[in-house]
């Protein structure tokens, strides 16, 4: 397949569509969505950008209009941050004021997302070693085992500093001066002092007895640092000036942050976490049951509304407190769940679209990345992601009767992360991996038993990469219906052939396939006549006779190319029925053409039907089909009520 991975476009595209750079308030990403704060919503927006090429879906949740793109969601924000420069502007943040749990979340995933796959890669690395250690147990007396394992622990252990890099980013405040403070804290110097502080000595600053919390592998008290950094640079960069202003800033936020953090900020906040962990290891190790079956049952709505962020600190605190988690070992089971569902959608689906986006879904799903798998096939079709839900509460429910838990932290818990809950004399790994049977295998069993309403259409799911022709993205009847009754003025464009209907991204030929001479269609022709899409003029007939030109009597300009490379044939196979200057309807015979021949020849006869004046209209909307008659509608080229730039 012929694909162009222009990512900066799809970020303009994204900027334009949800009302210009101006409208954007705040942007930041997570492991698969660019998430934006819009001062307001432009109609049709969300419609819009789900249909760009490149983008899965969009949710509107927290505050936040997320965007859904998947793992190539940082080129895209990198693009979006390049183009918006929001540091830079004085009035970012003007827009409507969040509530406090919408800011949360927004905080924690614009925090947590940028190096969650850092976390991810130290705990696969964790999982590796624990396999070669139940096969070799000698390994864990070696200095390799050693060197390995300091290395898996070293984003945990230095987990202040990655925060105090993307909080500084988020809080809009100086980065070297945030991971100043955060090293600070961390200095080996204060461990030891704590350490004293717990045999019993007492240590004061301002004659204050001191706490002995370390923060090494911490996470509310770097974030809450950070926040206050970022207002109290602020205040210093307002009222110094001069020379001296880029030292004595630096130095004040040191001197009085540090020792605020040490005395008040570290010590609540810490016991902030670890109470809220607490609380739920309560609830796991009194009521394990509904623990698990909350979690099962429940985790992929929180990924589906984008909050699920929100849970980071607690795990990290239960890790960091007791050396294991049985959350993430909750959680492993719901992801898996939806990747049963998928593959029970694979093998129940009759339609080979679906089929194709299932079998792609599944993959990241492997990886404990579920968006693919959610928004393309089990939320879409609903009963599966429901049915996957019920299988993740009670695969977690094998696993809290297992009393399994993880003892490695999982970045994206799934799949791979199983063996995390290894732990040597227990029944933890077999827990593990028996609720995962039960909630892999329950999902796809009910899946295939209770059924869908398999689409007879393709659906939006795919996952299209950024640059190819909008016309290659696949919509819903649905979507397609909305945004064709959205649009001010509109032409339809009638199929001039009958045959399957096929993405320009897949026309072997990079003239067409790359969206160089427009959007639109390609059909791999059934019949052997082409026909007029609509009412206008023949503005051109090649003198090979392959292609025709016309333009419909409001301005939809068209090509429509019988075959790949027919130009070679110099006319033979070819039968004109028009002129050029001729007027036709709708209908009428353009053209006829040997099929058998231009096949013995050797040329494919896919033929793409494109709008070259594309630039002209919002969108090119191609109608969702697999095949398609001669006369039906093929396309729809539309122009808003209100045009993008306004």
């Amino acid at each position: 397949m012929a694909t162009v991975r222009d990512y900066p476009k799809l970020g303009r595209d994204i900027i334009d569509l949800v009302g210009g750079e101006k409208n954007i308030d705040q942007a930041t990403r997570c492991a698969t969505r660019l998430r934006l704060v819009l001062s307001s919503t432009p109609p049709n927006a969300k419609a819009r950008i789900a249909a760009l090429p490149g983008v899965i879906t969009v949710v509107e949740s927290g505050g936040q209009f997320q965007v859904v793109i998947g793992t190539h969601v940082g080129e895209v924000y990198d693009a979006v941050a390049q183009e918006l420069k929001l540091e830079n502007r004085a009035d970012a943040g003007a827009g409507p004021k969040l509530s406090i749990v919408s800011r949360v979340i927004a905080t924690m995933s614009a925090v947590f997302a940028p190096f969650v796959y850092i976390l991810a890669a130290a705990g696969l690395l964790q999982g590796a070693l624990i396999v070669i250690s139940m096969v070799w147990p000698g390994f864990t007396e070696t200095g390799s085992d050693e060197v390995f394992s300091f290395m898996s622990w070293t984003p945990f252990t230095f987990l202040p500093i990655l925060i105090a890099i993307t909080a500084s980013q988020y809080f809009k405040t100086n980065m070297l001066v945030a991971v100043l403070c955060c090293a600070a804290i961390m200095n080996p110097t204060w461990n030891e002092m704590a350490a004293r502080i717990s045999s019993g000595e007492t240590i004061t600053l301002f004659g204050m007895a001191l706490s002995p919390t370390t923060y090494t592998s911490s996470v509310l008290p770097p974030l809450f640092l950070v926040w206050l950094l970022s207002y109290l640079e602020r205040f210093l960069n307002k009222h110094l000036t001069g020379v001296g202003r880029s030292i004595l800033v630096p130095l004040i936020c040191l001197v009085l942050l540090v020792p605020l953090t040490l005395l008040s900020i570290g010590p609540v906040t810490s016991a902030t976490a670890m109470g809220i962990a607490t609380g739920y290891n309560w609830l796991s190790a009194d009521l394990p049951i509904l623990a698990g079956a909350l979690i099962g049952g429940f985790w992929q709505l929180a990924v589906v509304f984008g909050i699920h962020w929100g849970i980071t600190p607690v795990v990290l605190a239960n890790f960091e407190q007791y050396q294991s988690d049985s959350f993430q070992a909750f959680q492993t089971a719901a992801v898996i769940a939806q990747v049963g569902a998928v593959a029970g959608v694979f093998f129940k689906t009759r339609n080979r679209e679906l089929k194709r986006v299932a079998g792609s879904a599944a993959i990241p799903g492997l990886f404990g990345i579920t968006e693919p798998a959610i928004y393309g096939v089990t939320l879409r079709l609903k009963k599966p992601f429901l049915l996957a839900c019920v299988a993740g509460a009670a695969g977690a429910i094998v696993i809290a009767l297992f009393g399994s838990r993880y003892y490695a932290y999982a970045g994206l818990p799934g799949p791979l992360t199983i063996v995390n809950a290894y732990q040597p004399g227990t029944t933890s790994l077999l827990g593990e991996i028996i609720g995962c049977l039960v909630a892999f295998f329950g999902a796809m069993v009910l899946v295939i038993v209770f059924g869908f309403k398999d689409p007879v259409i393709e659906l939006d799911a795919e996952i299209h990469e950024p640059g190819t022709p909008l016309s290659s993205a696949v919509l819903t009847r649905e979507a397609y219906t909305e945004m064709v009754a959205a649009a001010g003025s509109r032409t339809s464009i009638a199929s001039p052939v009958t045959g399957k209907v096929v993405p320009m991204s897949e026309v072997p030929d990079p003239v067409f396939s790359t969206g160089a001479m427009g959007a639109g269609v390609a059909i791999a022709p059934t019949d052997s006549r082409i026909y007029a899409p609509f009412d206008g003029t023949v503005v051109v007939v090649m003198p090979s006779k392959h292609a025709l030109g016309l333009i419909s009597d409001d301005g939809v300009e068209l090509l429509i190319h019988v075959g790949i490379d027919t130009v070679k044939l110099n006319g033979e196979h070819f039968t004109v029925h028009t002129h050029t200057n001729a007027k036709v309807k709708k209908g009428d015979l353009l053209l006829e053409f040997d099929h058998e021949g231009i096949s013995r020849a050797g040329y494919s006869l896919l033929t793409p039907v494109i709008v070259t004046n594309s630039q002209d209209f919002d969108d090119v909307l191609p109608y969702p089909r697999t095949e398609v008659t001669h006369g039906e509608e093929l396309a729809t080229a539309v122009k808003a009520t209100v045009s993008i730039a306004e």
